[in-house]
């Protein structure tokens, strides 16, 4: 892909140095005394040069662009890992087949592997785009598109969507946290576990709100009452560096903000205003910060 990207990029550069070229002698002739338009050859000129040669270079591209396309499509690794990555109106919820676990605009993946990403959308279109791992490529309604990623480079990459889908298009990112094999081994262990549950206190208390109130009916917290699936899944809610899909960090104030009135940080979201009292609103805060 960087070497087609680079053809490209020449091309486009001698394409306008000619243009620029032309324009500059165009401009300078133009001056000169007992210069005329010669309408005989112009009609030839622009045939040549608006029509026949562009039709050529885009020929030659096209021929060039199809082993990378081939090889995008048909991968010689089929990818020893799979993630499931389902786009919603405006987040990612991300799974991992056959170990039960389930989180939100983050997609962790071992480096030195391929992994193989299946997207879908739960509503309109969406497009998945880490511009740094791979090319973007659409979620279409109705099917299931594949995409292939690979690093040997630990990091934290991110991504957007990168097809309109509505309100929140452009705070619709996430982030592709690159690891070690064991370092993810470890992560997707942790993942894989309930969430733990507070033996008394503050935080006791905010799993009591949790149960009781709306929460419950979209949210998902592992090991609890709560299962709903409008929303993202909670249960490790605190180990994640963002929250509303990379719109704001994940600390303690913005958290606050996002539970009483998530509309005020992310317009046009599916999330209501929550009616907590403040005590209800800390203890809710307190639980939610034990799920790592």
């Amino acid at each position: 892909m960087a070497g087609l990207w680079w053809l490209m990029f020449g091309i486009s550069l001698f394409v306008i140095a000619v243009i620029v070229v032309l324009v500059l002698w165009a401009a300078t002739r133009r001056r000169r005394p007992g210069v005329r338009a010669r309408m005989d050859t112009g009609q030839r000129y622009v045939t040549i040069t608006g029509i026949i040669l562009p039709a050529i270079v885009l020929v030659f591209v096209y021929v060039v662009s199809l082993p990378t396309l081939r090889a995008i499509g048909d991968p010689k690794d089929p990818g020893q890992l799979t993630i499931d990555v389902l786009g919603h109106q405006w987040w990612w919820e991300v799974s991992y087949p056959g170990s039960g676990v389930v989180t939100a605009n983050e997609i962790h993946m071992p480096t030195g592997r391929t992994v193989h990403l299946r997207l879908r959308t739960a509503d309109v279109n969406h497009s998945f785009w880490a511009p740094q791992l791979n090319v973007k490529t659409d979620l279409v309604a109705g099917r299931t598109n594949h995409l292939w990623l690979r690093t040997d480079r630990p990091g934290v990459y991110r991504g957007q969507c990168a097809e309109y889908c509505g309100l929140q298009h452009a705070r619709m990112a996430f982030h592709v946290v690159a690891q070690p094999p064991a370092e993810f081994a470890a992560w997707l262990t942790g993942q894989a576990r309930p969430a733990p549950v507070p033996s008394g206190g503050l935080a006791a208390q905010g799993l009591r709100v949790l149960e009781s109130g709306s929460c419950a009916s979209c949210h998902a917290v592992r090991g609890t009452t709560a299962n709903g699936r409008i929303g993202p899944d909670l249960t490790h809610l605190a180990s994640r560096s963002h929250l509303a899909a990379g719109t704001v960090p994940n600390t303690r104030g913005y958290l606050g903000g996002w539970i009483s009135n998530s509309q005020t940080i992310k317009p046009g979201n599916r999330m209501p205003p929550q009616p907590l009292g403040s005590e209800q609103l800390q203890a809710l805060i307190a639980y939610l910060e034990t799920l790592r």
